[in-house]
């Protein structure tokens, strides 16, 4: 297929941090605010004024100072957050906004402020407790009034930021209108030959959560039009379709590395993917727009930290509804070393839907820097060549 246009600028956007867009917005005047996870609300972070940065630690080597602080048997994505955090990755952060989710995370996130590791007058970390359920609605109220009480109430008070209902609709309508563009080139992936590759998809949606979303929304809206109107290749170099599912993914070169092994990555169910991330939200009439944001996230969370029975196997439907919403041929399962959510999510993932819904699953474990990518590529050979002889065997049967 021919280049996107964008996609080596996005794919430069993606080398650090502090990349040109965000240099760009700070020297606009606007505030760079931090988070890990996806129960931060991405859009209360971009309110006017503002704009939310996912944080990542691209191109990291080994974890070694942050490994003093933080136990090497610890998430290495938290690890090299922080190692990346020593190193000054991150003085241009106004603020970091963090959730009681996960604690390998929080770790990190607490000594960002106990360290004083970045150099920015006013710069402060705030905390806010997330409900262990959902589609409750004492804990929805509780939500919201976490993110007022520690987020949108710090905001204003230490720098700013205008928090009215206004502002907050202004905010979902520009958030909205992101959805929209991630999701129709998301929708294109369920085509028999999509025009768009899972690496591609992966670069486009990872900018989208790393950049100043209005220096960054007419270059998504051309890149969708430009899918749109692809002529993908007639003799595709994939020979079988996967989705990609599990914890913290922030590296596109993982999903090069599957489709590299004749896997095409069709759907994105991880941490830092759109599946779930990328659903409009809705206002309804009468309900305050902070009431609404705190319903869609606890609404459309797939986390793993739910663990009501009903909700866990919740889980699984909702994978398999993936599996056969994009034609996949298998669910590949990855798992960052020493999470503590999803060391049991992959096990129970892959033995359900292997054992209860027949689908074939390929489950590994990864570092954050990928380190390991012989072994890693000779499990995904060998996983599409047992894909393939299914293939061959249920067309076998049709004769």
């Amino acid at each position: 297929m021919r280049d996107l246009k964008y996609l080596i600028e996005f794919e430069d956007l993606l080398q650090e941090a502090n990349n040109t867009l965000v240099r760009q917005a700070k020297k606009d005047g606007k505030l760079a605010l931090g988070y890990t996870c996806y129960f931060m609300p991405e859009v209360l972070l971009d309110l006017p004024g503002c704009f939310s940065v996912r944080l990542r630690a691209p191109r990291s080597s080994s974890p070694d100072i942050a490994s003093y602080y933080m136990s090497n048997r610890s998430c290495p994505y938290a690890r090299s957050l922080l190692e990346r955090a020593i190193e000054g990755g991150y003085h241009f952060l106004d603020a970091q906004l963090a959730t009681e989710t996960c604690t390998a995370t929080n770790r990190f996130q607490e000594h960002l402020e106990i360290l004083k590791l970045v150099d920015n007058p006013g710069f402060f970390v705030t905390f806010i407790d997330v409900p262990h359920k959902k589609g409750i609605r004492s804990n929805e109220d509780h939500y919201a009034s976490q993110l007022r009480k520690f987020v949108l109430e710090p905001l204003h008070e230490n720098l700013g930021v205008d928090i009215s209902d206004e502002a907050l609709r202004a905010a979902v309508e520009e958030h909205n209108e992101l959805c929209r563009i991630i999701s129709e080139i998301g929708e294109l992936r369920k085509l028999p030959n999509p025009p768009i590759t899972g690496y591609e998809f992966h670069v486009i949606n990872l900018v989208s959560l790393v950049c100043p979303k209005y220096l960054i929304m007419d270059k998504l809206r051309e890149t969708l039009e430009e899918v749109k109107n692809r002529k993908p290749d007639e003799r595709p170099a994939w020979k079988v379709r996967v989705v990609l599912a599990g914890s913290e993914n922030d590296d596109p070169e993982f999903t090069k590395l599957i489709e590299s092994c004749g896997a095409l990555v069709v759907a994105d169910r991880h941490c830092y993917g759109s599946l779930p991330g990328r659903e409009p939200i809705e206002i309804k009439e009468g309900e305050a727009p902070l009431n609404a944001i705190a319903r869609h996230y606890l609404q459309y969370s797939e986390c793993p930290r739910y663990m009501d029975t009903a909700v866990v196997h919740g889980r699984k439907r909702y994978l398999k509804k993936l599996y056969e919403d994009y034609h996949a041929d298998g669910v590949i399962l990855e798992q960052m070393k020493f999470c503590e959510y999803w060391t049991y999510e992959r096990v129970a993932d892959s033995l359900i839907l292997t054992g209860d819904y027949g689908i074939p699953c390929c489950s590994i474990e990864k570092d954050y820097n990928n380190n390991a990518f012989g072994q890693l590529r000779t499990r995904f050979q060998a996983f599409v060549e047992s894909l393939e002889i299914k293939k061959i065997q249920k067309e076998a049967g049709k004769l």
